[in-house]
């Protein structure tokens, strides 16, 4: 099948001048031919003279990277002659026509991974689903290298050094599921961060506390555990802020279970026997809880100072403490252990009674593997995801078998457990080709591996039962089938992964655990703004996405969420409290808080520690929101030079002369302006007019609309061409969705995504269902 190009779309591809020279069809690009660094090339070998402009399907890859170029306005470069933006329109609506036409006669829809290992945020949600437990993954599994911003992408292995941690990890989790005794007793410490201000109310402990923290804890079995506290302490080993007594209290699910009283040392200045007595023996009862320790909040002292005091307080030298706080709290146990107790993980693995023999009757071998059986069939058929036959159950019977003959049924059980845990068809998600399947064709996924599609994609986990039956019935096979299961499973909790774990790596939110601004300069930054800055995105993206919003709300909103420490940060008035409030600010006509732009976080996480960065700030807008992110430099590619450009000088001036390199000016030619808009931001996200007592200068642009001044013209900027901010958002969730890069075939499903969400005001429920009616979720194609 043959799509032609009208002369006007050639025309302005080979744009020399004027779209009206329709006869130079035939030239190079030269406007796409030069390097983004400066040399004039074809880039990885294009050569437009050489494709066939009748044909644009027979060299589908290079016309949709010109389609990407015109799409994004940057064809011709800045400083050439430009047509029209009526000459933009059309010829890209003509391309991608042409484009579109090809792939919905001929559908690609690339091809996944056949076996793609769990990541550590899906093994910890797989277990939390499966066996009714919460565990912490970041201390069973290492950490897994990100690829294309997200990391679960391109996960198909499983290194021996893996392996052994993933043993490991399937020991302790079936105990702890079972609440196996252990020989010794377990000990876990849980520390503050180092930069923690402890003087006002955490979040989720009683009102009139202050300080300390809140610890959801694994405690395995009924029984004694000891809790031991330890307080801070600055660099002489001193505690800190102790001037008089204070009160802590250690809670159990919000009660009070232990109190205690510290006090100055003596005079012998020994303080170590200050927090020496912190130490507490109670009776727990088995299962995940919230144990709390805080200070009571004593009456407030007005301190009197030359300057506004510091918010932050955490550091013996410039953030002295005034009060003491939280170090560590160890829990040890059990000591003396009662049982495993009625854990809802016991329940949710042995049914409504917690125990392996109902009523507690002694079982006779026969009748203890039967009820084995009974125990792992539903267990074994939501790990792998799929109905299981005998030879699935008797792989884990025969762990069964062995642990029953040193340590009892459980302990058979327990070993079955930790066998499920380990198992390829638990631990991979599997999309296989029958055997015989022509090489390079395609075909639809199978029910089972839609549901597994579905359910990875959208809480990072396994299949529930419902999806699982829905799938066994076919109701995945029709549109109304997937349209339902997508609702219900959008409205359960578990849908907050799109936040906490899309959301945080698309945004980068996950970067703001390490940075760290120079404390000199940014005096009031601690884990406690760090904490708030992160929550608050969380909660701005769980408004728009999870209340089915637009997603141009995300630029566009007049509102954000604010508690009192972050109100405090960007100078809003009126907000008190530890807890986060939604905050209007349409009818302030000098907005400074709103969407995603004007966020503490993103604009934390996008400077240096010293300084606001226009380049990073501008590359994270192209490459997060825009779909158009620079290539990266070449190794030859100098950085600022401080002996030759003065670090006193305004950043604009200083990127200036570093763009007087050739090498480096045709990329930050993109970059810089769009990073100059965000210049009344600070490098901690606070609002500025002056820096270094100079005014400061917002203005920049964006390719395709020109120059503007200031993060609201930005706004209206994006928002003036909502496609390409839709597109990249479909992009990321796409390339989240598959777990593999996208690449020139997926483009015309893109496309497809976004016009049919623009037609639903680009609610967020319209793009993910599109994205999972789209040919590359739906299909995948065999090797060639």
């Amino acid at each position: 099948m043959i799509f032609r190009l009208s002369a006007a779309v050639v025309a302005l591809v080979a744009f020399p001048a004027s779209v009206s020279a329709a006869g130079k069809a035939g030239e190079v690009v030269r406007t796409f031919c030069i390097d983004c660094h400066g040399a004039a090339v074809r880039k990885g070998g294009l050569d437009l003279e050489a494709l066939d402009v009748a044909r644009p399907e027979s060299a589908a890859d290079r016309w949709e990277a010109v389609v990407r170029k015109l799409h994004h306005r940057q064809m011709p470069p800045p400083g050439e002659a430009r047509p029209s933006e009526e000459a933009y329109r059309a010829a890209v609506a003509e391309l991608t026509g042409a484009l579109d036409r090809a792939a919905a006669a001929a559908p690609d829809p690339g091809r996944t991974d056949t076996l793609r290992r769990l990541n550590r945020t899906e093994y910890e949600n797989a277990i939390r689903d499966l066996l009714a437990l919460e565990v912490d993954a970041t201390a069973l599994l290492p950490q897994d290298e990100p690829s294309l911003g997200f990391d679960n992408v391109t996960l198909g292995t499983l290194s021996p050094s893996l392996l052994d941690r993933q043993l490991d990890a399937a020991r302790k989790v079936a105990r702890l599921a079972l609440g196996a005794p252990s020989r010794v007793p377990g000990s876990d410490t849980y520390r503050t961060k180092p930069d923690l201000t402890q003087e006002a109310h955490v979040p989720g402990l009683p009102l009139g506390t202050r300080g300390g923290m809140l610890i959801r804890h694994h405690f395995p079995r009924d029984g004694e555990y000891e809790i031991q506290l330890r307080l801070a302490r600055d660099r002489n080993e001193h505690v800190e802020g102790l001037r008089r007594a204070h009160d802590l209290e250690v809670l159990l699910d919000r009660e009070r279970v232990a109190a205690f009283t510290v006090r100055p040392p003596g005079a012998d200045k020994n303080h170590e026997a200050v927090d020496a007595h912190l130490k507490a023996r109670i009776t727990v009862r088995a299962g995940t809880r919230d144990l709390g320790v805080t200070f009571l909040r004593n009456p407030g002292v007005l301190i009197e100072t030359e300057r506004e005091p510091t918010v932050s307080r955490f550091n013996m030298h410039r953030h002295p403490r005034t009060v003491p706080a939280l170090y560590q709290v160890t829990v040890n146990g059990p000591l003396e252990s009662r049982g495993p107790g009625e854990t809802s993980s016991r329940r949710k693995i042995l049914g409504p009674t917690a125990a392996f023999a109902p009523g507690g009757r002694v079982l006779t071998p026969a009748e203890e593997e039967t009820r084995a059986r009974e125990i792992l069939t539903p267990l074994v058929r939501q790990a792998y995801r799929r109905p299981v036959g005998a030879e699935d159950i008797e792989r884990p019977l025969r762990f069964f078998r062995e642990g029953r003959k040193s340590g009892g049924p459980e302990a058979g059980l327990e070993e079955a457990l930790a066998a499920i845990l380990v198992s390829p068809r638990f631990l991979f998600r599997v999309e296989s080709d029958a055997s015989g399947t022509p090489a390079g064709s395609v075909r639809e996924v199978t029910e089972l591996e839609l549901a597994s599609r579905l359910s990875f994609f959208l809480w990072s986990s396994l299949p529930d039962e419902p999806l699982l039956r829905a799938a066994e019935r076919g109701e995945l096979r029709t549109p109304e089938g997937r349209r339902t299961e997508v609702a219900r499973m959008l409205k359960d909790s578990r849908a907050r992964n799109l936040v906490t774990n899309f959301g945080a790596q698309w945004l980068h939110l996950r970067g703001l655990e390490t940075v760290t601004p120079d404390l000199r300069l940014f005096i009031d930054f601690d884990d406690n703004l760090r904490q708030a800055m992160r929550k608050e995105t969380e909660l701005f993206l769980e408004d728009v996405l999870l209340g089915d919003r637009s997603v141009l709300e995300l630029i566009s909103a007049e509102h954000t969420f604010l508690n009192e420490r972050l109100a405090r940060h960007y100078g809003v008035p009126h907000v008190f409290g530890s807890h986060f409030r939604r905050v209007s600010f349409a009818d302030d006509p000098q907005r400074q808080r709103g969407g995603l732009l004007r966020h503490g976080s993103l604009l934390t996480v996008t400077s240096y520690a010293t300084r606001t960065s226009p380049v990073v700030r501008g590359h994270w807008v192209l490459a997060n929101l825009i779909g158009s992110p620079p290539p990266p430099p070449p190794p030859t590619v100098p950085a600022l030079d401080a002996k030759r450009i003065s670090e006193k000088l305004p950043i604009r001036a200083r990127l200036d002369a570093h763009r007087a390199d050739p090498a480096c000016a045709s990329c930050h030619v993109h970059m810089d302006p769009v990073g100059f808009a965000l210049e009344n931001f600070d490098a901690v996200g606070r609002w500025r007019v002056f820096e270094g007592g100079e005014g400061v200068d917002a203005l920049g642009g964006l390719p395709g609309v020109g120059e503007f001044s200031g993060v609201a013209a930005l706004e209206l900027a994006l928002l003036k061409r909502p496609e390409l901010f839709t597109a990249t958002l479909v992009e990321k969730l796409l390339i989240f969705a598959l777990g593999r890069p996208l690449d020139h075939r997926d483009a015309p499903a893109i496309r497809a995504v976004v016009n049919k969400a623009a037609g639903e005001n680009h609610r967020f429920s319209a793009l993910i269902l599109a994205i999972i009616e789209s040919t590359p979720f739906r299909f995948r194609r065999t090797p060639p």
